[in-house]
């Protein structure tokens, strides 16, 4: 399978008019924003679980990245709410569900295979700090390592910032909207550009909470290659 597998263009995604599509587990569905494999893929998806739904023990063999949008995830290692983010890297395992349902930003296969740091970040009870020579806007960083760089953006109302995407980049619009080029961006909408590129970001009247990964576009081929030989 191939949704906005092509990552020379830009990819744009408006979520929250997206109808869900069922998984293979009951009370599990999926919105798929990129995807390039079967249930086995290099994959960017928002998945909502049903009260009392689970999956499943299984290994992430490529490892598994995901943001708590609403309710409450849970697996064995602990309960995860609204704006948690977590980094389970290739090779960990663990049975994940939610007694009162959930929604979540899930990406799958997108770690360096040699990665086995684990990241637990409760990221509303973190510090910004302000961006210089960009008034109203603020930063909280999440990861980083030596392909990508993750992070949290804060806009005031009509603030601007320009990122200079040379590995490309993902944005997940939080909170507010955004406009980028021709493209708004509400709450849950999602943007992938190609590598060498620059982006001017302009919130909202309402300013916005942006999470953003950039960087690692470059390592996509690889990514995909290890996702065909798992």
């Amino acid at each position: 399978m191939k949704i906005a597998a092509d990552f020379s263009q830009r990819a744009v995604v408006h979520s929250q008019s997206q109808e869900w599509i069922a998984s293979p587990m009951v009370g599990v569905n999926r919105k798929p924003l990129d995807r390039v494999g079967a249930e086995v893929a290099r994959a960017t998806t928002i998945v909502s679980y049903d009260p009392g739904s689970e999956f499943t023990e299984h290994v992430h063999t490529g490892g598994e990245e995901f943001i708590v949008l609403e309710g409450v995830f849970q697996d064995e290692h602990g309960s995860f709410p609204a704006g948690s983010y977590i980094r389970n890297p290739p090779q960990s395992k663990h049975q994940p569900g939610s007694e009162q349902g959930c929604v979540m930003l899930v990406k799958l296969w997108q770690f360096q295979p040699e990665d086995r740091t684990h990241v637990r970040l409760q990221m509303n009870k973190m510090g910004q700090v302000p961006l210089p020579n960009h008034k109203g806007v603020s930063i909280t960083p999440l990861y980083k390592d030596e392909i990508e760089e993750v992070s949290l953006l804060h806009f005031d109302m009509t603030s601007e910032y320009t990122l200079d995407a040379l590995g490309g980049a993902e944005l997940f619009i939080l909170e507010g909207s955004i406009q980028e080029s021709d493209d708004i961006l509400l709450k849950h909408s999602w943007l992938r550009t190609p590598e060498k590129t620059s982006l001017t970001i302009k919130s909202g009247k309402n300013g916005a909470k942006v999470w953003v990964k950039s960087g690692h576009i470059t390592d996509v081929e690889n990514q995909i290659s290890r996702v065909q030989n798992a």
